[in-house]
């Protein structure tokens, strides 16, 4: 088969982990695969197999106003029209709102949007009700004309309810893990590590991950441990830990291209994010059998944690509970091993996008 994934760039963020790793498993499986930046950025090595196109030169971004958007879909719907001169794609793939409507105003074959975050969750952050009410018609607009693949249950619930898209036709898939090669991967040296025992936290520097109510647990704690967090180092977030007082206790260790080492070191993962759609570092922690614990957002933790591990989640935005679910789970480490990763394996979530692509994908319930 031959598939093509857009993204407007590999720069970073689960999405585009996520795209690399189908679109070399499928490669695997000996399917033809290219995947398409809207700008020539990249901080991820691509695999040889897959094929890459960028629409601009390396350097230059796309302009995010109508009228790049304009140029970007008649580029894109140009290069697509070009590769599919040597055969027709059976499955056009976008992912995350701005490549996904580029994407959509490109109108081309095939072409489904994926959703890899609870939507309506990102509106209700919004302080502005004008600003939530004309991302709301965004999204509808963007979406209400396309199929769609929710990377969880629970993104495909938000999409029905909290969009408003009851009516669309929506798969759920989840992202892929190559769980021995992220083994042999966390296998790798690390020598800017810790050496004393330590707490991780994977995600990029947003309201969303929500930091400030990281350090406000950690502060109230008073284990043998320093918090690793592996973030961008960004001003921002070092006058967080300086306010705080958890200058070399809370540690900033920049991004990762291989996290896996350093998840893997770790005595407990912890994410505290207001919303996900389906959080990657979870599945990848309990793949190294590191214990996590979690607030218990929409969505992704407790599709994964709720049936085997109930009380590694605690409530969203209580640095208290936070904390007590930190030191209740270092006291006391559930086997990370409790939990079925099966349905997340690589192979499982390529099978389900060769049934899509071939029309026998079945909606999610």
């Amino acid at each position: 088969m031959k598939f093509a994934f857009i993204v407007t760039n590999l720069a970073g963020g689960g999405a585009e982990k996520s795209l690399l790793k189908l679109g070399a498993q499928l490669v695997r499986r000996g399917h033809e695969v290219h995947l398409i930046l809207l700008e020539d950025h990249v901080s991820h090595a691509v695999p040889a197999e897959i094929r890459l196109h960028a629409l601009t030169r390396s350097g230059h971004r796309t302009r995010k106003g109508a009228l790049g958007k304009l140029i970007a879909a008649f580029s894109l719907r140009r290069l697509v029209s070009g590769l599919a001169r040597q055969g027709a794609f059976d499955l056009i793939v976008s992912t995350l709102p701005f490549a996904d409507e580029v994407a959509v105003r490109a109108g081309l074959p095939r072409h489904w949007c994926r959703i890899a975050n609870t939507l309506s969750a990102e509106i209700t952050r919004l302080e502005d009700p004008g600003k939530a009410r004309r991302r709301l018609r965004r999204y509808r607009r963007i979406y209400g004309t396309r199929p769609l693949i929710a990377v969880s249950n629970g993104v495909a619930e938000d999409l029905r309810h909290g969009l408003g898209l009851a009516h669309s036709r929506i798969e759920r898939i989840y992202n892929p893990f190559d769980f021995a090669d992220m083994r042999a991967r966390a296998a790798e040296p690390a020598s800017d590590r810790p050496e004393v025992p330590y707490l991780i936290h994977v995600g990029r520097f947003t309201g969303q991950k929500r930091h400030d109510l990281l350090l406000d647990a950690f502060g109230m704690l008073d284990p043998p441990h320093v918090l690793v967090m592996l973030a961008e180092r960004e001003p921002a977030l070092s006058e967080l830990i300086r306010q705080r007082g958890l200058e070399g206790r809370a540690v900033v260790a920049g991004f990762k291209a291989n996290p896996y080492p350093w998840i893997a070191g770790a005595k407990l993962l912890v994410l505290c994010s207001d919303h996900e759609g389906l959080p990657n570092v979870i599945i990848e922690a309990l793949a190294l059998g590191v214990p996590v614990v979690s607030t218990d957002c929409p969505s992704g933790p407790r599709e994964i944690l709720g049936e085997a591990l109930p009380e590694c989640l605690v409530p969203v935005n209580d640095a208290r509970a936070l904390a007590e679910g930190i030191a209740r789970t270092l006291k006391n480490p559930p086997q990370p091993s409790r939990v079925d990763l099966n349905p997340y394996a690589a192979d499982a979530v390529a099978a389900a996008y060769e049934a899509l692509a071939a029309g026998r994908a079945r909606s999610a319930r």
